[in-house]
């Protein structure tokens, strides 16, 4: 890891423009220039979402341990290899290397005896919590927010008392359900990170998700076992998902009510589909928690899916491989099992967003939700279509936008586009019948409707 370039000049509290837009922003001012958006992001949930008092001196005990999934322990194991063969290299750049758990716990911390004195005073160390939430923006915490490297120096730390540290972590990630599992951060002391530092980050994630991989190409193999086996014995519309809903493998019948090809595996997780029914979605991570505690657990519920505009009947059984819960049978037309009530179903409940971060230039642009008509998808580029014109979204994709506004009022309605239902004024046909979504606005910008999304919109829109 040790070379003579440096990822970033030593932090410090002078850290000029960043800590002037520091001081501005922890007070209120929304107007922001000279700070990377990512960086802009995690401030503002600091700010408005976790409410993370900026003057904190110290990280939070962490809450009692929770259980954890085979896997997690596989990966803590391999990070915790990793991080102390990196002690020795560390102990020269006055660095430490700390891995944590999916909820910013320290688990462990390795590197110079004297920088791991001062992380003490901060309670950087096991037993204390590092997330977002409990010690504002840092790298584990916002690691874990965050797809990919996360690199936060000096003033860019949410509370002051970190000023003199400069962190770079990344999260290792379900390859499934995309949550994190663990986070492994090197973090020095008023001295700047080796370029190395994110290759070596970097690597080290991806040898831990090849372990990660190869278990979830098992279990889409034993989905598809399963899923063959439920299938000789019924002609009704049946797929297998997998524990963040995504299908695995689904008959002719099923394959049109999800929209997703008929009859071909998908065992590499990488390659699964995404139904686009939040109800399917959402069942099967509630079957995941159930089923988990108590295996002879079977569900059913009522679904809408692409091609009806009133629910359909679905069972739920849970597959599992060496006592290891890998996913769900969907069985359409089925009641069996017990009863989820409205709402049971629903994914993962968040604190609603209640602002967007655009790009302009170099200034961060804060919007309220209602500036907001949509979002559009551009490769890897967000472009939000607003009240003060159209801005480049600081959150890096679609999909993840998406989740973080599926709670707020907004929809999606095409691969391309999330759209806010308040601010659609009319509905039209295109020359092939398609619908479009007018939108609220002095361009009047018309938004396509996929086939796959029509019958969501209707019911959004109660027609």
């Amino acid at each position: 890891m040790t070379d003579g370039q440096r990822l970033a000049t030593p932090p410090g509290t002078g850290n000029g423009s960043v800590l002037d837009a520091w001081e501005r922003f922890q007070q209120g001012d929304d107007h922001i220039r000279g700070v990377r958006p990512e960086v802009v992001v995690s401030w503002l949930r600091c700010r408005e979402k976790y409410k993370v008092d900026p003057h904190l001196t110290e990280a939070p005990a962490a809450p009692a341990a929770g259980e954890h999934a085979l896997e997690h322990g596989v990966v803590f194991t391999e990070m915790g290899g990793v991080a102390a063969s990196a002690t020795r290299e560390v102990e020269g750049l006055n660095g430490i290397v700390t891995v944590t758990d999916c909820t910013g716990r320290v688990l462990a911390v390795w590197g110079d005896p004297a920088t791991r004195l001062r992380a003490d005073e901060a309670n950087l160390k096991p037993w204390h919590c590092w997330s977002e939430c409990a010690a504002g923006t840092n790298g584990m915490g916002t690691a874990l927010e965050t797809h990919g490297p996360v690199l936060v120096g000096g003033a860019e730390h949410w509370c002051e008392a970190f000023h003199n540290w400069v962190c770079a972590g990344v999260a290792v990630r379900d390859v499934v359900t995309r949550e994190p599992i663990a986070v492994l951060n090197v973090s020095c002391w008023r001295t700047a990170l080796p370029r190395s530092t994110a290759g070596w980050l970097a690597n080290a994630v991806m040898r831990a998700q090849s372990i990660l991989k190869r278990r979830a190409r098992d279990s889409g193999a034993e989905l598809v076992a399963a899923f063959t086996q439920a299938k000789g014995q019924s002609s009704s519309p049946l797929a297998a998902v997998d524990t963040a809903g995504k299908v695995v493998i689904a008959n002719d019948p099923a394959s049109v009510l999800m929209g997703v090809p008929a009859s071909t595996p998908a065992v590499d997780p990488t390659v699964r589909w995404n139904s686009g029914l939040p109800d399917i979605i959402g069942a099967a991570r509630y079957a995941s928690v159930h089923a988990a505690h108590n295996p002879a657990w079977v569900g059913s519920t009522q679904v809408f899916t692409h091609l009806a505009d009133d629910p359909t009947p679905v069972s739920i059984r849970p597959v599992f491989l060496s006592g290891h819960l890998v996913g769900s049978l969907i069985a359409f037309g089925s009641s069996d099992g017990e009863r989820l009530a409205p709402g049971e179903g629903a994914a993962h409940p968040r604190m609603p967003v209640r602002r967007l971060v655009g790009v302009r230039d170099d200034r961060m642009v804060l919007l309220r939700l209602p500036e907001v008509s949509f979002a559009e998808s551009d490769g890897n580029d967000v472009w939000l279509a607003t009240d003060e014109g159209r801005l480049r979204a600081a959150t890096p994709g679609l999909d993840k936008l998406d989740a973080e506004l599926a709670d707020s009022g907004f929809l999606r309605v095409h691969r391309r586009y999330v759209v806010n239902v308040d601010r659609i004024r009319e509905i039209e046909r295109g020359p092939r019948g398609e619908m479009l979504l007018v939108m609220e606005g002095r361009q009047r910008e018309a938004v396509p409707v996929s086939r796959r999304n029509s019958a969501a919109v209707r019911r959004a829109l109660g027609i």
